[in-house]
């Protein structure tokens, strides 16, 4: 008996389905946006240290108090946001779990949640488990950026949440001062709750700020921020996210929490927690190693036929493929990994409709010079 399924729109993701096809056939796996280089020393240390010291079993539903106090401080430190450790921040296995749970805390069955396209693959089959339906607005196709009167013309009597994504996954666009005072004039007299997905909020280049949720209390008391230590501390395997959110949120999103993942791996807790409070110049300095890797990335594939597009934050770079082929982009991303041993994301999947004639792939350089160089290699033969 073959029951009936649930989501029929979901398959098998597109960054597991190219990065199996990577492997097959040896390709450079830009796709899949993991590091392939070394977690930091002193955070493997931390673990080790929690595991020998016997910190092995459960961890507090909430998080182990240590590290919640540690990322409430960071919150105070880095955007000027005072949460309170008990009552605001809970700990979570990866950011995917903390979106789910934000989503299934809040959104009821027939309503609806904007998310803004091209968006992560995850958002909307989390939507439509709850019952609600997805309303999709597009950003802007050359930059990315957010035109909010359609958001605005989106929004319904059965709107529930907006979901929001800044440093953006795919593009790297990043959300403006002037788009936060936007948002909140848009949320204003509404009880619509934000989801905020900074996963890449340290990954900030050339000398920009990252407008998180938390530096605007209008913004910030109607939100779920949500927060990823893989993609900050280079160990995406070891999925340890959490989330922000005003006491009356938290409550909400806890009764999911407790009943989906309980709690979260307690050694890494316990190292994060070290890590934070003893080398805080990591995140602080995580945007200028990141920008050495974009920099020296982009300047190479200048020399292909592969058209670079500006990336202000996060470890994606888009490259316009037009000068090579005409191929719609899930077929070139396909032919490139199996015929040109590179691995690249096609950007379709992000969206429920994506632009007629784009050609766009998404490629990770959160990689080695040497992985980097690689690829090149390859890509400059196109």
């Amino acid at each position: 008996m073959s029951p009936e399924t649930k989501l029929p729109k979901v398959g098998t993701t597109i960054f597991t389905v190219m990065s199996q096809l990577a492997l097959e056939h040896r390709a450079v796996n830009l796709g899949q946006g993991f590091p392939d280089f070394a977690v930091p020393k002193r955070l493997v240390d931390e673990l080790a240290k929690a595991m020998a010291e016997g910190k092995n079993q459960y961890a507090p539903m909430t998080g182990i108090p240590a590290l919640r106090q540690a990322i409430a401080a960071k919150s105070a430190r880095c955007y000027g946001r005072k949460v309170d450790a008990d009552a605001e921040v809970t700990v979570t296995s990866g950011a995917s779990e903390a979106i789910f749970d934000a989503i299934h805390a809040v959104v009821r069955a027939g309503e609806e949640v904007i998310v803004l396209d091209p968006c992560y693959d995850c958002y909307e089959p989390a939507i439509d488990l709850a019952g609600a339906r997805a309303v999709h607005v597009p950003l802007d196709p050359v930059d990315f950026s957010v035109d909010w009167q359609r958001v605005k013309d989106a929004i319904t009597p059965r709107t529930r949440m907006l979901m929001i994504n800044s440093p953006h996954n795919p593009s790297g666009a990043m959300l403006s001062p002037d788009d936060m005072a936007a948002l909140a004039a848009l949320l204003r007299g509404t009880d619509i709750i934000l989801l905020s997905d900074e996963v890449y909020e340290h990954i900030i280049f050339d000398g920009a700020r990252h407008e998180s949720v938390l530096r605007y209390p209008e913004l910030a008391e109607r939100a779920f921020v949500v927060s990823s230590f893989g993609k900050t501390y280079h160990c995406t395997g070891w999925k340890v996210g959490y989330v922000v959110a005003p006491p009356a949120l938290s409550a909400e999103f806890r009764k999911v929490h407790q009943y989906n993942t309980f709690c979260t791996f307690a050694p890494a807790q316990w190292a994060f927690a070290a890590m934070i409070e003893q080398e805080p110049e990591h995140y602080e300095q995580l945007g200028a190693f990141y920008q050495a890797k974009r920099d020296r990335f982009r300047q190479q594939l200048l020399g292909t036929k592969l058209k670079p597009l500006p990336v202000p934050g996060g470890y994606f770079q888009l490259v316009d493929y037009s000068a090579v082929s005409d191929l719609p982009d899930a077929e070139f991303c396909r032919w490139l990994t199996t015929e040109k041993g590179v691995a690249a994301i096609p950007l379709s999947p992000f969206y429920e409709t994506a632009p007629a004639g784009q050609r766009l792939a998404r490629l990770c350089f959160a990689k080695e010079e040497a992985t980097l160089d690689a690829a090149i290699e390859r890509l400059a033969a196109l």
